[in-house]
């Protein structure tokens, strides 16, 4: 079915998108309401609570740290897109250099395995409640028996193949799921809140207002966390500039406000109600059992949803963490096909499937997942700020843009010493100081930017 696609359907994966195929705001609308409104959600609305975030901090800081997100699209990533009408991984290879491309894609591709992994936990949690299986623990690191990574294993496998199928599966999939998840999860919220027995502001700040104290080992958050956790858990996107291969279609800047669809239904609305509904988990005879012993109790999106609202919780979590895998590992397979072409696409997509999989045997990733996203922000976003410099300043300081295609280079090691140099030295802060990488991810991006102007007049200026 793909390479019929190929003969037909012109991606312009090496050209600029001509005029006759540039769509309109309501291309993009749907598409990143979807996208952000899946399994994650499941998972990072109740890792919020477990951090002993208040009401006031989780509402506020999603508020603008949300919108601050949606500005980073609209301002840093769509006017290059819309300028230069080219994918992401094109522009850095005229950049970079093809070899270089190469390491960005292997971190690209690991990393989504890594993502797809952890809803492929997501939906184990789930299938795993008929069978009374044991749940992961919230510092859970190895799978706890295997009737689990039984589990997982049939989840991923079926996930995989969906996704080997090519994009139109894929899509297949997500388009009948996407309109109705965003009413699935605003009404789990209005249950939790039923439960919660929440009838005015003052029973909902009674319930939560003021937050707490962290749960055992996990680490305390405040607005300030929420607010850049929110901006940058999708950096790779907005300001790392992956979603110059989307918004290279826009007719105008304008749509990169669409996001917003995706950052207030998917990051705000989804988050809030999935937050609730482990609220209402909480509260039940075992969580309020390990709380008493100073255990911290599990984030198990299955029993989550299930406690509130039955079977269909059950349904709506299996779906929810298939529609986040199924892309993310079609995606992944991409990312090791740009660095293996000649290897059959299929065989390429099962391939990516099998190592996610293999991370969603291992539940630290899921529990983990606000440290995890944090960190893959964190070190791929860089990247984007070479593309953004590379476009506003380099004839400006006298530099030649698009450096290795007119050298004819394989590799810029301006990019590559830049790159490392501001991830080392950002992640060793983070580290010895144990500061929450989100925090670091501008100062990082920023001076990857600078280092790489430096790095390239030393080199061109003695070439």
């Amino acid at each position: 079915m793909e390479e019929n696609n190929k003969t037909t359907v012109n991606e312009y994966e090496r050209e600029p998108v001509p005029r006759q195929e540039w769509k309109g705001w309501k291309s993009f609308l749907g598409m990143y309401a979807g996208e952000h409104t899946a399994g994650t959600e499941f998972m990072i609305g109740p890792l919020f609570l477990t951090a002993g975030v208040s009401a006031f901090d989780l509402i506020v800081g999603l508020l603008v740290g949300n919108l601050l997100a949606v500005l980073s699209w609209r301002y840093i990533c769509v006017p290059i897109s819309t300028d230069v009408r080219l994918t992401l991984y094109y522009k850095l290879e005229k950049i970079c250099g093809k070899s270089l491309v190469t390491l960005y894609n292997l971190a690209n591709g690991i990393l989504f395995c890594f993502l797809a992994g952890s809803m492929i936990t997501v939906s184990a949690t789930a299938v795993g409640i008929p069978f009374g299986m044991k749940m992961p623990g919230l510092n859970d690191t190895l799978p706890n028996g295997p009737l689990w990574i039984f589990i997982v294993i049939i989840i991923g496998a079926v996930i995989s193949l969906v996704a080997a199928r090519g994009y139109n599966s894929v899509s297949r999939f997500a388009n009948i799921a996407a309109p109705w998840m965003v009413l699935v999860f605003i009404a789990c919220g209005l249950v939790a809140l039923q439960q919660l027995n929440v009838n005015s502001w003052e029973d909902f700040w009674a319930t939560w207002g003021e937050g707490g104290e962290p749960f055992p080992g996990q680490p305390k958050f405040t607005f300030w966390h929420v607010m850049f956790f929110s901006w940058f858990c999708n950096a790779t996107m907005h300001i790392g500039m992956a979603d110059m291969s989307v918004f290279r279609y826009a007719k105008k800047n304008s749509s990169g406000w669409t996001t917003a669809a995706g950052m207030y239904i998917g990051h705000y609305v989804a988050w809030l109600c999935a937050a609730l509904l482990y609220a209402v988990f909480l509260r039940s005879p075992g969580a309020v059992a390990l709380l008493a012993n100073g255990e911290a109790p599990p984030v198990s999106p299955g029993p989550m949803a299930y406690h509130a609202v039955g079977i269909t919780g059950i349904f709506v979590v299996i779906v929810a963490g298939w529609t986040t895998a199924n892309p993310t590992i079609y995606r992944a397979g991409l990312a090791f096909q740009a660095i293996m072409p000649k290897a059959s696409t299929f065989a390429i997509t099962l391939l990516a499937g099998g190592l996610a999989t293999l991370a969603g045997i291992f539940p630290a990733f899921a529990m983990k997942l606000l440290g995890f996203v944090a960190t893959y922000g964190f070190i791929l976003s860089p990247i984007g700020a070479v593309i953004v410099f590379d476009h506003y300043l380099s004839n400006k300081l006298g530099l030649r843009p698009d450096y290795a295609e007119k050298s004819g280079i394989s590799f810029n090691m301006a990019v590559m010493l830049a790159w490392g140099i501001s991830m080392i030295f950002y992640y060793s802060i983070s580290e010895i100081n144990g500061i929450f990488l989100s925090f670091l991810t501008l100062p990082a991006w920023i001076t990857c930017g600078v280092l790489f102007l430096v790095f390239s007049k030393l080199i061109q200026q003695n070439t």
